[in-house]
């Protein structure tokens, strides 16, 4: 479950085991309120290494069915992350929990997911993953509101 491909490319995602560890963390029981944060890893060529995954701030919205990331936290620590490594460790996308065996992104996911895209100065598309109780969705989001589905390699 740590390495993803891009089916219509050569893409590859790589999920560190730290960043493996708290999706685990945070997975979502039938009384948990959903969780998330950022991404932050190296771009290398047309792939990606996860290095780290931010985890919920107290002052994030947490709702059994919704998840607000607010900047405060999060983006403290990428800006931190961003100096220390000399611009090697940057902002690649977001995470949440849904409370679903196998995840499927919201209408909502789906339009905060472009809105992040489409904000990013360096134009590459966002990375965008929804933990659930037993399976990952990982999904590219293009600027213009495309999306490519990731799928794990075995």
């Amino acid at each position: 479950m740590s390495t993803w491909k891009d089916p219509n490319s050569e893409r590859l995602v790589y999920f560190a085991p730290e960043v493996i560890a708290v999706f685990g963390q945070y997975v979502q029981g039938d009384q948990d309120a959903e969780a998330g944060g950022i991404l932050l890893g190296h771009v290398r060529g047309i792939h990606l290494e996860i290095m780290e995954a931010t985890v919920p701030t107290p002052k994030d919205r947490r709702l059994k069915y919704f998840f607000e990331r607010l900047l405060h936290g999060h983006q403290s620590i990428a800006e931190r992350r961003w100096r220390e490594s000399n611009g090697l460790i940057r902002y690649v996308g977001e995470w949440h929990t849904h409370p679903e065996d196998h995840p499927t992104p919201s209408g909502l996911d789906i339009a905060e997911w472009q809105r992040l895209a489409s904000d990013r100065r360096d134009r590459r598309p966002m990375l965008a993953t929804i933990v659930g109780r037993e399976s990952l969705r990982t999904e590219y989001m293009q600027a213009g509101g495309a999306r490519c589905r990731l799928y794990s390699l075995p």
